[in-house]
């Protein structure tokens, strides 16, 4: 079984859920990379972001795909990442910034057994 890059609490599947349900669509994230919150998960209607044409697919959460740009990714090759969810508003374009809750990643570096076992990355 091949290790997941990318994961989501289950705080954050109930708020995507409750996200889908408000926007009547389905939903997709981008790790930014240094812009507004710094380094933060943000989620998007999709068709509201553009994937740019070298991001990085690092896997689905909860049903959303989740991507992240090429320069994060080389950065962050070796990390895995937890989507979590925790009060406060960010200063982020995310849709969830206005419930007072925003999306953080909480990472940590992959064992070797984990890395042996990575899921593949697509690129856009």
């Amino acid at each position: 079984m091949s290790t997941k890059r990318v994961e989501a609490t289950q705080k954050a599947k109930e708020l995507i859920d409750r996200l889908r349900e408000k926007h009547g669509t389905e939903l997709i994230f981008h790790q930014s990379g240094g812009c507004c919150d710094g380094s933060a998960p943000m989620c998007f209607e999709v068709g509201d972001f553009m994937v740019g044409s070298r991001d990085v697919k690092m896997g689905e959460i909860h049903g959303c795909e989740f991507f992240m740009s090429p320069d994060q990714f080389e950065y962050m090759k070796n990390t895995h990442l937890t989507i979590d969810v925790v009060e406060g508003r960010g200063s982020s374009f995310s849709i969830e910034i206005p419930l007072g809750v925003r999306f953080i990643a909480i990472s940590r570096l992959f064992s070797s057994e984990e890395h042996e076992n990575l899921e593949k990355i697509e690129v856009d």
